[in-house]
């Protein structure tokens, strides 16, 4: 799933994701720095995600975005209130989107970066870092 697909498929998915009041595009939200990600904010306030993809191996950006499924990520716990990046993971995790292959967050990851964010695996080979900006 390439930036611009999956920025539609995150922002559907927080605007239908109880105690979200504003779902934007960072272009919406006035942010020109990023071409894609976006903004949500809940009752924890707003955050802030850029989008960045990793193409899987042999596949060129002409090519169109052709899904591939597989068995979908399993379930997520709940996130603990101001944990902007587990509840971006639980979002994505509750959806069972049979594109998505894992997601692993940055915190949790070996060596534990110190920014938030998510790489997001895709059964093709794909992947999509979100970074909370």
């Amino acid at each position: 799933m390439r930036p611009a697909r999956f920025q539609d498929f995150a922002l559907d998915l927080a605007k239908n994701t109880p105690g979200v009041t504003r779902v934007q595009t960072l272009a919406d939200a006035g942010d020109t720095t990023h071409p894609f990600g976006v903004a949500i904010t809940t009752g924890d306030g707003e955050a802030r995600w850029q989008i960045i993809g990793q193409l899987a191996d042999g596949e060129k950006h002409e090519q169109p975005d052709v899904p591939v499924n597989g068995d979908p990520f399993g379930t997520w716990t709940e996130p603990k209130a101001g944990d902007h990046e587990g509840w971006l993971a639980a979002v994505l995790a509750r959806a069972e989107s049979p594109e998505i292959a894992n997601i692993e967050p940055w915190s949790t990851s070996a060596g534990g970066k110190e920014s938030p964010g998510l790489t997001v695996f895709f059964h093709n080979g794909a992947r999509a870092f979100v970074r909370k900006i």
